[in-house]
């Protein structure tokens, strides 16, 4: 609501990098917490295709009859981009889902059988199985990155969250979720 002022903040950490250099959020509270990978996932009781290589990963991609992936959003961009660099952009985009929100809503309704997302957002679906990342040799992951708003009047208590949020108590949590520990 209006009026209200947060403690503590989690961005990408280019967003958290900003706000140090504005003085809104205390460099010294800065703390990477996870990394986001951009994954593929199928439908449920679907076999998982190899990704595990650049010439598997492009196989598998090749051989769908749709793969799914974002118009916007940091997953989508890249994807276009990694389709472009390996030569097969107007092969996939002739026959591609283009999507806003959940890409893996596409599976699920029969338009796509390979969708294209941050690991984190395939596991929102269910009766999806997410088959794992794409290689990460093809990939520059996002950090999530958490830091103390320097307006915050509860300093100890920012700190011991940001704490918190890093401890090895919280990584299978975040795991859970697709995200990657730090």
């Amino acid at each position: 609501g209006e009026g209200e002022t947060a403690d503590v903040l989690v961005l990408t950490r280019e967003g958290v990098d900003e706000l140090v250099a504005k003085g809104s959020v205390a460099a010294a509270s800065k703390i990477d917490l996870a990394r986001s990978y951009v994954g593929l996932a199928v439908k449920a009781g679907q076999a998982h295709p190899d990704i595990s290589t650049e010439a598997a990963f492009r196989k598998t991609v090749l051989a769908a009859r749709s793969v799914a992936y974002s118009k916007i959003g940091a997953s989508g961009l890249y994807f276009a981009e990694l389709i472009q660099k390996l030569g097969i952009a107007a092969e996939i985009n002739a026959r591609a889902t283009i999507t806003a929100g959940f890409t893996a809503e596409q599976l699920v309704t029969g338009a796509a059988d390979l969708a294209v997302q941050q690991l984190s957002e395939l596991k929102q679906v269910a009766s999806v199985e997410v088959i794992g990342p794409i290689p990460l040799s093809l990939q520059t992951p996002a950090v999530f990155t958490a830091g103390r708003m320097a307006s915050s009047v509860k300093a100890a208590e920012a700190d011991a969250l940001l704490k918190y949020l890093a401890s090895p108590e919280v990584a299978p949590v975040l795991r859970d979720s697709g995200l990657e520990p730090m």
